[in-house]
């Protein structure tokens, strides 16, 4: 994964591509071996997504993952950290949803300081383009986030993505 801002993605190889877009944007590209329909999928079904979100190497545990994808509705996800029995939440609610092309939600565990994500699904041939962007309420929440990695170490997650659509 590069940050590298200079960085062309119109022809992505298959690892991601995070580039700070602005101050607050930071994008993710990725091409998955899988079309928008099946990626999509992936995204909003709970069973599927429980497979693929949390990197293997990170050692979290999602204990559960809630999607209730439409307009106007939630998703809660609740992780546990591996040296705490402590849960860890994760919410918001979803802003847009178009089939097999796009999601937005809110990031609402930060009490309004959380980022706004969109992820797009674009064909190309067999393969679908997939660009997550995160679009955070100040420079500093951009800054922090990239510091403890949060932003940019999406390459694990969408390998593991790839691996559950093509596995099957």
């Amino acid at each position: 994964m590069t940050s590298d801002s200079s960085r062309s993605t119109s022809a992505l190889p298959e690892k991601a591509s995070a580039v700070r877009q602005s101050d607050r944007e930071f994008v993710v590209t990725r091409i998955i071996q899988a079309s928008p329909c099946a990626v999509f999928a992936a995204w909003t079904d709970a069973a599927m997504f429980q497979q693929w979100w949390v990197p293997k190497s990170y050692g979290l545990t999602l204990l559960a993952c809630e999607l209730d994808v439409c307009v106007g509705g939630t998703y809660r996800l609740t992780f546990r950290l591996p040296d705490t029995d402590e849960p860890m939440p994760f919410h918001g609610r979803y802003l847009e949803v178009t089939p097999s092309a796009r999601l937005v939600w809110t990031n609402d565990e930060a009490e309004g300081a959380g980022q706004v994500t969109s992820v797009t699904f674009e064909a190309e041939g067999n393969k679908t383009r997939v660009v997550l962007r995160d679009v955070y309420p100040t420079m500093e929440s951009l800054d922090e986030a990239i510091a403890n990695g949060s932003a940019c170490d999406m390459e694990e997650t969408f390998t593991q993505l790839e691996a559950l659509l093509t596995s099957s």
